[in-house]
């Protein structure tokens, strides 16, 4: 099967991928700069062999002049063979070419022969054959110097620069793929702390944060991953309260309600002792209130695991009316006190049903807390800085100091509240729906003497 390289690509490491991006970009640099190096120096070698190629024709040219054959044949060919020089004279009349004795004669082609006949002042050219560069210039009327050089030492010294470049080059690349390793190995070192820790709390379910080192892009990254870490720890932990303390809220009714089933039961055997008609209504009046004891508990748990779940709160809510409706449930409940009610209009982006809730529970701590023929009073106001309160007041005992931080905590209950009926988990409820409609829940002392507590929310008039 063949394997595209894209798909290879894709299946290396993030470590193969910075050396190997590392080493093409400094071989592409490399090969540019040593390209561009090459060229210029390949033609100023060859310009500089022109331009000797040139001063050497002028100086011949201009120097003492030769007309016969003879004195051509006659030059010295040692002082042309040292300076690896050919060197002859083309004569337009009869077409020939003349040249030093003991000498091989230098190549020719149309173009010199024009030179000679006066069409142009000269050419030059390469002739691959010998690996000369060759140059004819305008001698004497019908006559042509020509001038050929061999091209072996500047072909040696590019050879040689070509080879030092690709080594260089080379080297380069090399270094560049280990120094991009490094710079990998050591920058990905909290990448591979990050895959180490998911695959640790993958497996072992352990939420220990990762050090963190450095102030770069990966350390916010790892500082993220561990506010990830601890806002998981923080809802196991919640969760694990809340089922350790509903266990226990459970436990108390739940063992009342069997005593009682079973001493019912036992009642109805033969040989067994029976009981009178007003212990019998007493125990199952004490059956029905742990039934509903049992039933509001179970009901904020569910509330609760409701409020713990993130939503996306969008709905237009007008919080007037879902005060008025919390209202009117709580004044079916409460037939021995009276709400004095203030309310203004006020709208949000809320949960209409969770808000009316945490209103109710409000409402009905209020009036648990309120002694018979009192009043509960039932404000909703703006405060002028973008938000409005929800203040409900009793005329109770009020709370305690020590309570005062406590009263929002799950099965949480004061020493004067354990005795009246309801779970603990109320207010929770409360503080819960406040918090995911961007606001607050507070606790203090109402002017009347009792509990004063306050849902503050966002929104706008």
């Amino acid at each position: 099967m063949i394997v595209e390289p894209q798909g290879r690509l894709q299946r290396a490491s993030l470590r193969a991928r910075v050396t190997w991006l590392a080493a093409f970009c400094v071989a592409g640099a490399v090969a540019l700069v040593s390209l561009g190096a090459y060229m210029v120096v390949r033609k100023s070698t060859y310009d500089a062999l022109d331009d000797g190629l040139r001063q050497r024709a002028a100086t011949v040219a201009n120097g003492t002049k030769v007309t016969t054959p003879d004195e051509v044949a006659n030059y010295p060919a040692a002082f042309l063979a040292a300076g690896d020089v050919k060197m002859g004279v083309l004569l337009a009349d009869p077409g020939k070419i003349i040249y030093p004795k003991d000498s091989t004669p230098p190549p020719s082609v149309q173009e010199a022969w024009d030179v000679a006949d006066g069409d142009r002042p000269e050419v030059i050219w390469t002739d691959h054959k010998t690996e000369t560069r060759v140059i004819a210039v305008a001698y004497q009327p019908g006559q042509a110097i020509i001038i050929a050089q061999s091209m072996v030492p500047q072909r040696t010294t590019l050879a040689k620069l070509s080879v030092v470049l690709l080594l260089i080059g080379g080297a380069g690349v090399l270094l560049a793929a280990i120094a991009g390793t490094a710079v990998a190995r050591t920058s990905l070192r909290p990448v591979q702390r990050l895959t180490e820790a998911t695959e640790r709390v993958t497996n072992t379910g352990d939420l220990t944060p990762i050090p963190v080192a450095g102030d770069d892009e990966l350390a916010r990254l790892t500082h993220s991953f561990n506010a990830m870490l601890g806002a998981v720890a923080e809802s196991q932990e919640r969760q694990r309260r809340l089922v350790a303390d509903a266990g226990h809220e459970l436990r108390t009714p739940l063992t009342s309600m069997r005593t009682n089933l079973e001493l019912l039961l036992a009642s109805e055997r033969p040989d067994a002792p029976t009981l009178s008609q007003e212990d019998k209504t007493e125990i199952q009046a004490d059956v029905r209130a742990q039934i509903d004891e049992l039933t509001t508990l179970i009901g904020d748990l569910v509330e609760l695991a409701r409020e713990d779940a993130p939503q996306v709160i969008h709905e237009p809510v007008d919080l007037h009316e879902v005060v008025e409706r919390s209202l009117d449930r709580a004044r079916r409940r409460a037939s021995n006190v009276t709400f004095d009610v203030q309310l203004q209009p006020w709208t949000l982006l809320g949960d209409s049903s969770a808000l009316e809730r945490a209103v109710l529970n409000l409402l009905d701590n209020a009036v648990k807390f309120s002694p018979a023929g009192s009043a509960v009073r039932l404000n909703l106001r703006q405060i002028g800085d973008g938000s409005a309160v929800v203040e409900v007041a009793d005329a109770g005992p009020g709370i305690a100091d020590a309570d005062l931080p406590h009263v929002f905590e799950r099965f949480y209950r004061s020493t004067e509240a354990r005795t009246l009926p309801g779970s603990g988990l109320g207010l929770a409820i409360v503080k819960q729906v406040a918090q995911r409609h961007g606001g607050t829940a507070t606790a203090g002392r109402a002017p009347e003497g009792g509990a004063l507590f306050t849902l503050r929310l966002p929104g706008r008039p």
